[in-house]
């Protein structure tokens, strides 16, 4: 009989339709909905250039991570990949810098959320901003700890809904666009190239939803297939429809209309536009898919951030019992109900942009080491280009310092601060 202890491994349920649609919860939310506006505030009509060279970013750094989690489809994406490939620094930098960005998102999606909300009821005001976004997190953690199917039916709601939404804004737009676009869409061009840089790092962090595929991989069917399958697909979408929303907004009603949302601290740039094109009706119609484009990220950053969670406490760079699972392997409830709190405490930030700056960095950083993990892998598992993963790495890493400085100082701070616990533990474990 063999001492050896297995580790409890997650149902494959994920099949390429499933993965898909999560990869579009995860991405179509806070990216379209949110952060077009604070990107928009910072580099004007150029946001437009800054959504296409974060597309050209996201798809060398998702092509990578498709063939990485291909070849090694268990939970915990890079943070794994890091471990697998590269060495236990790299793969503990990964799932640290990974929880950190991601929390940060999951807590704009749930302000995000809280804001369009409010504004569609007319209730918005600072004292119920935080309670509401607190609330989503509570139910939606409730529903992750259900398991991955039932998390999986009502993604495909809410994604369904998001879609229809955004379509809708796009059509009532773009006659507006076409007919004064020219107008609103000059000067195009920055003349502050930092901005523009600085609002692609901004905009590369919502494509990113990708990897939640990538986490997720042990639950995935068939893996090799699925997952480039799903992120490919998922990255197309995202792009086409990223692009046609910032060209249409911006055409229609101008960048000072569309950027001067987030920085007054609310966050429902898109339902201001379509409001001053066809009216509060219209309003209301791209607020529902706001809502539920929110709460679908919010969803699916639970579910990913509790793989990694999972993962880092299997290899116990985070306390064993978050490596837990329930009785029927489909659910860690102990790693779900730590990222519940941990989403929950930032929520008490209060403000979007500060959240959404500190994801940027940390979520730069971590791609920056899953392009380095990919230029690790053999011949034979290769499944792109190697010059993909070279492109994607210096992208990462040059985007990451365009960042506002007190974020990107903060976070290298707290870089510091995982790798002193990750030796703390280490020394403690051998005594």
């Amino acid at each position: 009989m063999s001492g050896k202890t297995v580790t409890p491994q997650l149902q494959r349920e994920l099949g390429v339709v499933g993965a898909t649609m999560m990869g579009l919860g995860s991405i179509i939310g806070t990216g379209v909905f949110v952060s077009i506006g604070i990107a928009t505030g910072i580099a004007g009509s150029a946001v437009i250039l800054a959504v296409a060279l974060a597309a050209f970013v996201a798809t060398c750094n998702g092509l990578n991570s498709a063939q990485l989690a291909a070849n090694h489809a268990v939970s915990g994406g890079t943070y794994e990949y890091g471990y697998k490939y590269l060495n236990p620094w790299f793969g503990f930098t990964a799932g640290w810098m990974f929880l950190l960005a991601k929390t940060a998102s999951a807590a704009t999606a749930a302000l995000g959320f809280a804001s369009y909300l409010l504004t569609t009821t007319n209730l918005l005001g600072r004292g119920l901003l935080v309670p509401t976004a607190l609330l989503a997190v509570v139910g939606f953690t409730a529903i992750v700890l259900s398991g991955i199917r039932r998390s999986n039916r009502i993604n495909i709601i809410i994604v369904s809904l998001t879609l229809l939404s955004l379509s809708f804004f796009v059509l009532v737009c773009l006659p507006r666009a076409v007919t004064v676009g020219a107008d609103n869409l000059t000067p195009f061009f920055s003349e502050n190239t930092a901005s523009l840089l600085q609002a692609t790092a901004l905009m590369f962090v919502a494509y990113t939803g990708y990897g939640r595929i990538a986490t997720m991989g042990e639950e995935a069917k068939q893996p090799r297939k699925t997952i480039p399958k799903a992120m490919i697909v998922s990255l197309l979408l995202t792009m086409l429809l990223y692009i046609s929303v910032a060209v249409v907004g911006i055409g229609a009603v101008g960048a000072d209309v569309l950027g001067k949302v987030t920085e007054q601290a609310q966050a429902a740039p898109l339902e201001l536009v379509i409001r001053n094109v066809a009216g509060p009706a219209a309003g209301l119609v791209v607020a529902i898919g706001a809502i539920t484009a929110m709460l679908g990220v919010l969803l699916n950053l639970i579910l990913g951030l509790s793989r990694v969670v999972l993962a880092m406490g299997r290899r116990r760079d985070l306390p064993r019992i978050f490596a837990r699972l329930n009785h029927s392997g489909t659910t860690p409830t102990s790693a779900v109900l730590f990222v519940g709190v941990a989403i929950a405490g930032l929520v008490l930030i209060g403000d979007v942009k500060t959240t959404w700056s500190f994801s940027a960095f940390n979520v730069l950083i971590y791609y920056a080491i899953t392009n380095l993990a990919a230029l690790q892998l053999p011949p034979e598992e290769r499944l792109y280009p190697k010059w993909i993963g070279w492109a994607g790495l210096a992208c990462c890493a040059f985007l990451a310092f365009w960042v506002e400085q007190q974020i990107w100082l903060f976070g290298l701070a707290l870089i510091v601060a995982g790798l002193i616990w990750r030796v703390t533990v280490q020394l403690l474990a051998r005594e």
